[in-house]
């Protein structure tokens, strides 16, 4: 008899008892990695998982720093400025540097 592999836990069992302990669902991550590119036809089962890891690192990164940025300004409620200063002031998000300053420039019109 064939045991389960290790990470049979994590595609099996986890928060919700369908899809494993990832907090993003995976068929929707699946379906943005399918639309990225039109050479994309098939995606692995791994890797949806391994992007939605990123995903909540990468969330919980900009959140910590977005809210260092509330606290400074003495106040209590997370706000879209303070994840735009978070990403401006970090060198490690220049990548969407612009996406911050054109969404702020949209506001002013």
């Amino acid at each position: 008899m064939k045991r389960p592999g290790t990470y049979s836990g994590i595609l099996s069992g986890g928060i919700s008892g369908r899809t494993g302990p990832h907090l993003l669902p995976l068929a929707r991550i699946k379906k943005i990695m399918k639309k990225s590119s039109d050479d994309v036809k098939m995606i692995t089962g791994e890797a949806p998982i391994v992007f939605s890891k990123a995903c909540e690192l990468f969330i919980e990164e900009i959140t910590k720093r977005a809210w260092n940025i509330t606290l400074q300004g003495k106040r209590r409620t997370l706000c879209k400025e303070d994840v735009a200063s978070a990403v401006i002031t970090t060198d490690i998000f220049d990548f969407l540097v612009n996406l911050v300053s054109d969404s702020a420039k949209s506001e002013e019109s």
